[in-house]
């Protein structure tokens, strides 16, 4: 064989090398569907599962936010799951979680695979713009994709998030009931217009940024940091337990509620705005509600007639649920994730 022989074989073989390594980076269309699929499932399955788990401080936390303060009917966290289960009994703990889980499904399951799409487009642009190939996402980049798919995520469901405030608030002494989701949607669309389902979006999507953003940031951040420093005797490749996750979630939830906090409060409460038979949590035995032109409105107002303190209401709830509901939303989206087997890196 002669040496043009031998060279020819070699650049074959290398072309062959060449396109296998090409071929398992870019999946036939119907896996990259498969794991589409699988990625949201996961995300939907993680969403469900977290919020019912912790669904009546998630009613307690909305009720406080909306109550009328000249008739304090939920004064604290104990006491307020105590009057529920008093007045509306088990049933009550749980009003309104049939809607919350038809609207964090779908947005969970947006939310976590928008992360993973944005966090690679931003993870190319920055490996493009350093020229740096092997360069990972910093805190601030997994920030930017968090807040990406929070904004996607909430914007996509948010008519599900307005209606389930309403049905939540709702009591058996309410005026007028809402039979159900489809029921509230319909009513709201016919009585207010279709503007009223997006009432309070836009302190939504200021608020899901630090809120969702933070998550995701301090969630990853905290795993790299974990791993990379062997705090705890953790090698490079190494997996991250579900205790480890638990902690990781639960610090991301802490911080990320904390400062978007009082957002939550200024938008249910301008979800509220234009009910003509509110709840009597909210009309507060005969006394009209307040009011809100906007979210600076709503900000002023409650600051002015209830005091600073007003836009933490229902914190020490949502604390309580927030921590535990993040800690297994993360958990359980990548338990299901590895039970699916699917194979999807934001560092590749």
């Amino acid at each position: 064989m002669s040496s043009e022989d031998v060279k020819t074989n070699q650049s074959a073989v290398s072309t062959i090398v060449n396109l296998a390594g090409e071929a398992k980076l870019v999946q036939p269309p119907s896996l990259e569907l498969l794991s589409i699929c699988k990625s949201l499932v996961a995300g939907g399955v993680a969403g469900g599962v977290s919020r019912t788990a912790v669904a009546p401080l998630e009613r307690l936390k909305i009720l406080l936010q909306v109550q009328n303060p000249h008739n304090i009917k939920y004064n604290g966290t104990l006491q307020g799951l105590k009057y529920i289960w008093r007045t509306e009994g088990f049933k009550g703990l749980f009003k309104g979680n049939g809607t919350n889980c038809a609207r964090i499904v779908p947005n969970s399951a947006v939310k976590f695979f928008s992360y993973e799409q944005a966090s690679k487009g931003i993870l190319w642009l920055y490996r493009q713009q350093t020229g740096n190939e092997d360069a990972q996402l910093t805190p601030l980049l997994r920030l930017g994709a968090g807040a990406c798919a929070g904004i996607i995520a909430m914007s996509a469901t948010y008519p599900l998030d307005m209606v389930r405030g309403r049905l939540t608030v709702q009591t058996e002494a309410s005026p007028y009931q809402y039979r159900g989701m489809f029921h509230a949607l319909s009513t709201v669309l016919r009585q207010e217009g279709p503007r009223a389902l997006y009432r309070g979006w836009v302190p939504s999507v200021i608020g899901v940024v630090p809120y969702v953003g933070l998550n995701f940031a301090v969630y990853e951040s905290l795993k790299d940091w974990l791993i990379k420093s062997n705090a705890l005797g953790l090698n490079e490749g190494s997996d991250l337990g579900v205790t480890t996750r638990l902690a990781c979630g639960a610090a991301a939830g802490t911080v990320g509620q904390t400062v978007a906090y009082p957002l939550d409060v200024v938008r249910r409460r301008m979800q509220m705005v234009g009910w003509k038979d509110a709840s009597s949590i909210i009309t507060g035995g005969g006394k009209a509600p307040l009011e809100y032109t906007g979210m600076i409105d709503a900000f002023r107002k409650t600051v002015k007639y209830e005091g600073f303190g007003a836009l933490y209401k229902g914190l020490v709830p949502n604390s309580v649920k927030v921590v535990p509901s993040i800690a297994i939303a993360f958990v359980a989206y990548e338990q299901v994730k590895d039970i699916l087997k699917v194979e999807i890196r934001i560092s590749d």
